[in-house]
């Protein structure tokens, strides 16, 4: 079956987490994220499309969710995707890629995959645990690992594979008044899809009183072309993330 093109970040926002409760803020600390995957709550994870729960013969896969530990606070490490990638090309991602035979576990491949596309070293980073596996429309069964990056460290993103690199607030992402229910619909169907668009903080301000004229006509084009001053987190992981949000509120 031949998956409808859509652009996602034009299609229409459905509905918002406004009226969801908030996570205690002494969950977002390292101590409370440690304490909670030691802890073993009852939680459900979102539901996922019934066609993709059909998927027969899923390829494994892992990513991790780096948690950066700031001055300023707790960070998430994301990437945007190179444009010449076969599957979720330009996308924003967390590093991670298929599990190969030599990978013991998902945790090894997550950290392996990490290293390889941004330099990540593995030695930095405290693994914490795994969420539930998430089944991708492409065809591939994620399981997401979650580790606390502890400072120093340095990142350096492999050009074949990522464009760039990126961090969000943690406490940003797990705001459900950010988490947008987006609807695309055709003539076979429709979908709906978790999306958390965050402001891309080195994007030129378009109305900064020393914008030269060339700038400006480049914002423009940008914003006729579709192309916008945001990080469109959305898709698998925006839905991994959703899933960390309950996990998190259990």
């Amino acid at each position: 079956m031949i998956r409808p093109v859509f652009e996602p970040e034009s299609l229409p926002i459905e509905s918002t987490g406004a009226n969801l409760p908030q996570v205690a803020a002494e969950r977002l600390t390292p101590a409370g994220l440690r304490m909670r995957f030691e802890q073993r709550l009852a939680w459900d994870p979102e539901p996922q499309e019934a066609r993709l729960a059909d998927l027969r013969d899923p390829r494994e896969a892992a990513v991790l969710i780096p948690i950066a530990l700031r001055q300023s606070g707790l960070t998430v490490l994301l990437t945007q995707r190179a444009d010449n990638l076969s599957n979720h090309a330009g996308q924003v991602s967390f590093p991670g890629g298929s599990r190969e035979p030599s990978d013991p576990t998902p945790i090894a491949a997550a950290l392996r995959e990490a290293q390889e596309e941004v330099n990540l070293d593995p030695a930095r980073v405290e693994v914490l645990g795994a969420l539930p596996d998430y089944l991708t429309g492409t065809g591939f069964r994620v399981t997401p690992v979650v580790g606390l990056v502890h400072e120093p460290f340095s990142l350096a993103a492999d050009s074949l594979e990522v464009a760039s690199i990126f961090e969000v607030p943690l406490s940003f992402l797990m705001n459900p008044v950010h988490h947008q229910v987006r609807v695309f619909r055709w003539e076979g169907g429709e979908r709906r899809f978790y999306a958390m668009p965050y402001p891309d903080r080195n994007a030129p301000d378009r109305n900064a009183p020393d914008r030269n004229a060339l700038d400006r006509d480049a914002l423009d084009r940008d914003a006729t072309s579709g192309v916008s001053a945001t990080h469109f987190i959305w898709g698998a992981t925006a839905g991994m993330l959703r899933n960390f949000y309950r996990f998190l509120l259990a």
